[in-house]
């Protein structure tokens, strides 16, 4: 194909785009889309809204996610966010065809979706769709392994050997990171809780990604910071708009350990760990040595600092030899699946699969 493929790796938070080739997405923005009313026929309704890009700082109650848990669930969002990546990368390469990495809860009817919107609505020349956790094995330079993809809307854990998924040995936790944040909110403003006030958003966002961590033994943690003198740390603090700080609890502070420890924070579980031993061990007996040599940390929620050293360590004491079991940790992995898609829209192994529009449109007339 050709040299310079577009890809789009949509997930639940973040949608990543970019130029094949490259070792990152050069486009990362928020799977965010809000509706305002036309100032020509103002009104509630479908017809009288206009779809934007991003948070309207003016109104933002009006922002929504157009994709839930894996789910697609405003198709017009997908569009309008498509439509503006494609935009862009299009002003210096207009022919090129597009690489879209599968929704993680696809139906057929999704797939015939995304071919009708980017045939027939952004008239590309030629479209691949890949398996997110296939590409991640990809860029990490294997064909069999685990894959412990943890991201916004859902933790998933699929075992491949030779490159083809076990799917019978695949395992899906609804809870991931827009449950942490969901746990940030309740706890931090309690009552006057809300998801669509920029300052409280602001202060989740920052606190994710500046002030959680993952303990490697969470009791020593929470006496550590319950012994620690009030005031004493800054990066244990918030500010109020008006300039007050506040203190974070400590159990904020250690918000990640929500994947290893769910039913603290009200979930059921099981903890990610566990669903990887329970994956590993629903795969035929001679595969599992291989698989436990090969596993894949990515996603966004396996760079909170401490996640893949407590992973390994519960899974080496609990139920796999440490001298057998592998970690293969990158240092992009938070779009491994995007650059697991760049290698492959370079493979003549993949020009098959390959849909032109074309064959597209022969498949509608018949």
């Amino acid at each position: 194909m050709s040299s310079r493929t577009i890809i789009i790796d949509h997930g639940s938070g973040f949608l990543k785009a970019g130029l094949s080739g490259w070792n990152e997405p050069q486009m990362i923005v928020p799977s965010i889309v809000n509706y305002i009313p036309c100032r020509e026929n103002p009104g509630p309704s479908y017809a009288r809204r206009r779809v934007s890009l991003g948070i309207d700082f003016g109104r933002p109650d009006t922002f929504s996610y157009p994709i839930e848990r894996g789910r697609v669930l405003n198709w017009e969002g997908v569009e309008h966010i498509w439509s503006f990546v494609l935009e862009k990368h299009r002003r210096e390469h207009e022919d090129s065809p597009v690489m879209v990495t599968e929704f993680p809860i696809t139906e057929p009817t999704d797939r015939q979706k995304t071919l009708e919107i980017m045939f027939e609505l952004l008239e590309v020349p030629s479209v691949l769709l890949v398996d997110q956790l296939q590409m991640s094995l990809y860029a990490s330079g294997l064909l069999t392994g685990v894959v412990i993809d943890s991201g916004y809307g859902l933790t998933r854990v699929q075992p491949f050997h030779l490159g083809r998924p076990l799917p019978s040995c695949s395992k899906t936790l609804e809870f991931a990171g827009q449950d942490l944040s969901d746990y940030l909110f309740k706890s931090i403003f309690k009552a006057d809780c809300n998801k669509h006030d920029l300052f409280q958003l602001e202060t989740v966002t920052t606190t994710q990604i500046n002030k959680c961590y993952v303990p490697q033994n969470l009791e020593e943690a929470l006496e550590f910071h319950q012994s620690v003198p009030s005031g004493s740390d800054e990066t244990n603090t918030y500010l109020l708009p008006d300039g007050t700080p506040v203190e974070l609890a400590p159990l904020q502070r250690l918000a990640p350990e929500m994947f290893f420890s769910p039913q603290m924070f009200n979930h059921q579980g099981p903890s990610i760990p566990q669903a990887v031993v329970d994956s590993i061990q629903s795969c035929e007996t001679w595969v599992r040595p291989l698989l436990i040599s090969h596993l894949v940390a990515c996603g966004g929620n396996t760079l909170y600092p401490g996640f893949t050293k407590r992973m390994f360590k519960e899974l080496t004491e609990d139920h796999f030899s440490s001298t057998n079991a592998t970690f293969w940790v990158g240092s992009n992995r938070n779009f491994s699946v995007w650059l697991g898609a760049s290698v492959v829209a370079h493979l003549s192994t993949h020009r098959s699969e390959w849909v032109t529009k074309e064959e597209y449109d022969e498949s509608m007339r018949l």
